[in-house]
């Protein structure tokens, strides 16, 4: 990507409305410090001295967090906390972030707020390790006021944006924010509005959604299509391309260490393989990164083979973010992407 083509594209960043629907978690970093071991005197079990505490929006919140980076003008998260603490740091934590407004986040008591909490073992020279998490998650449906209240959300704010992102994290069907009821509000959105951008991710499975832009991981084209895990990167594009055209929207597949692909209706594949490592790595937020970038950058005009690049570009610097679920900000993109090209 030429330079002026990148700045062409990011220059349209902060004239961007993005909404981002989708569950919203809390992540809570306890760093722990290894240098001051105790044990309890009650159990005789080993007690972890926490001497920080750090609390980020994460899942749907990561994404967020991306787009805030790049400058985005207007973010709106669409989704629920509890009324809890958790609720509260998660709140916080979203309000900080330059261009979010929280217009259509629900607080209730009807639900938990999604926490993952992460202890960390910290120490000099060493990178962060992390031990067994403690989650907080909502077991039961998702009641029907809480799904109305995102339903109207969703129906007041894409008269306003110029794309939305759909993120489903949850493990339990219906526990969340994506429902049935938000499936099946998405497929009229694609029948009332079809100039609508809508990008789709989930952790379970796509299977399901109504046909908008779709972007996954490896496993998760294989559980949609069935694909054999073990295909190879032909296949792989074979299958997007085969995807995009039956859907007539467009598909991102990442592939971990081979890179990132998109499809488009027409048939056409733009692949790229990843950067090279360079130290050590933490995956976690990759895919919420490019996510956020491609979804920037398509509302700006590029083109898929442009938005692959960029998101690719953002989550080589994300995964060299460790003990964090990091971002990419656009000066950290032209540095990657301008001096490549040069």
């Amino acid at each position: 990507m030429t330079p002026e083509r990148f700045a062409k594209i990011t220059q349209c960043y902060p004239r961007l409305r993005l909404a981002v629907l989708g569950d919203f978690c809390l992540d809570r970093y306890l760093e722990i410090d290894p240098g001051k071991p105790e044990t309890s005197l009650e159990t005789g079990l080993a007690v972890h001295n926490v001497i920080r505490i750090r609390a980020q929006a994460g899942a749907a919140g990561t994404i967020v967090n991306n787009l805030s980076a790049l400058g985005v003008g207007e973010i709106f998260p669409i989704g629920f906390v509890g009324e809890d603490a958790e609720g509260y740091e998660l709140t916080r934590a979203l309000r900080q972030q330059r261009g979010v407004r929280l217009d259509y986040f629900v607080s209730t008591p009807l639900r938990h707020t999604f926490t993952y909490c992460k202890p960390l073992i910290v120490e000099a020279g060493r990178p962060p390790r992390e031990l067994s998490r403690l989650d907080i998650k909502n077991w039961s449906p998702t009641p029907p006021l809480v799904q109305n209240q995102l339903l109207q959300a969703v129906r007041e704010v894409v008269g306003q944006v110029d794309a939305l992102l759909v993120m489903d994290q949850v493990d339990e069907p219906e526990t969340g924010v994506v429902t049935a009821g938000i499936l099946q509000e998405l497929a009229d959105l694609v029948v009332q509005r079809p100039g609508l951008r809508v990008l789709a991710d989930s952790r379970r499975s796509l299977r399901g959604f109504p046909p908008v832009c779709l972007k996954m991981n490896r496993a998760e084209l294989s559980r949609l299509t069935g694909l054999r895990l073990e295909a190879g990167l032909a296949e792989i594009q074979r299958e997007a391309a085969a995807l995009a055209r039956h859907n007539g929207q467009l598909v991102f597949v990442t592939l971990a260490e081979q890179g990132l692909l998109g499809a488009s209706p027409l048939g056409t594949v733009d692949y790229l393989p990843a950067w090279p490592l360079r130290g050590e790595i933490d995956i976690v937020g990759a895919g919420d990164a490019v996510s956020a970038n491609l979804a920037a950058a398509l509302s700006s005009g590029a083109s898929v083979r442009e938005a692959v690049e960029l998101a690719s570009a953002a989550a080589s610097i994300v995964i060299h973010q460790l003990g964090t679920t990091g971002t990419a900000s656009v000066a950290q993109l032209q540095e990657f992407v301008c001096y490549t090209y040069l």
